[in-house]
């Protein structure tokens, strides 16, 4: 994402210290995402890209910038979530309410799931996971990240509540926010990830129409906006031609493309975008 973005990491020797030949950025840093909300909220750091989970866990009080939503495999598009599940067998267990008082919760997220038991009333005890949080089936439940809920269902767990919603963050700490001239960098590069991430799964079609079959062409034609027409230099006037330019959904152009053909589109070109910016 990044370099798609030119902000190209390039990692020397000293891996968890990089650089970005950009003048607006000084240093970074490769740390976990569970770190990164606290060290920009302290000032080590301007701005950090973290999960809205991670955020929420550690408590930081952070201006959350921007949404990177760049997950491929999320059921909605750039997102995760933070679930409550039991075990598959579980009949008892519907809902959140129904679990038990005192009952054995482990999870990665021991501040949220505290904080969700409080608000329901009900007195669990927490375990932390240091990881693979599925395999813990000497609990009674488990708090747990997932994006798809396949793993959960394979490990015989079953979701009974989402928690929280989380996608990746591009954050900054609010003193640095304060300072203009940070805010402006900051907003830069915001601009710079935010057109990449609009970019995805988009591409670009450009094509050559003749102007009795243009009307007919443009109709099927799907766009951010609406597509940008423009005669053919030294077209016959008596049978004009245009270039028409569009932008559409990667899923959709196997289909298109043959559609567009039969209507009588020539010289199709299909264009990988990095970036677009609104």
């Amino acid at each position: 994402m990044v370099e798609q973005a030119d902000l190209e990491i390039k990692v020397t020797s000293r891996e968890y210290n990089p650089g970005i030949e950009d003048p607006r950025i000084e240093r970074v840093k490769i740390l976990r995402p569970q770190e990164i909300p606290e060290y920009v909220e302290k000032g080590y750091f301007d701005v950090g890209i973290t999960g809205k989970d991670w955020i929420e866990e550690r408590g930081a009080d952070v201006v959350e910038v921007a949404d990177l939503s760049y997950s491929k495999t999320a059921e909605k598009e750039g997102s995760v979530k933070i679930v409550l599940a039991v075990q598959a067998d579980r009949a008892d267990l519907k809902e959140a309410k129904d679990i038990k008082p005192q009952s054995k919760i482990s999870t990665e997220y021991p501040n949220l799931t505290k904080s969700f038991f409080d608000k329901l009333g009900i007195p669990v005890q927490v375990f932390f996971s240091y990881g693979a949080t599925e395999a813990k089936d000497m609990m009674d439940c488990i708090v747990e990240l997932t994006e798809t809920g396949e793993t959960l269902r394979k490990n015989n767990w079953r979701i009974i509540h989402t928690i929280l919603e989380s996608f990746t963050k591009l954050i900054a700490n609010k003193d640095s926010w304060s300072d203009a001239e940070k805010r402006r960098e900051i907003e830069e590069v915001r601009t710079l990830l935010s057109g990449v991430i609009e970019a995805r799964g988009k591409v670009l079609l450009s094509m050559n129409v003749a102007e009795n079959k243009l009307k007919e062409v443009v109709s099927v034609l799907p766009a951010m906006k609406r597509p940008t027409i423009s005669q053919l230099y030294d077209s016959d006037n008596n049978q004009r031609s245009y270039a028409v330019e569009t932008v559409v959904s990667k899923r959709e152009v196997n289909i298109l493309i043959p559609k567009l053909k039969s209507m009588g589109a020539e010289d199709i070109i299909e264009i990988d975008i990095t970036k677009i910016v609104r």
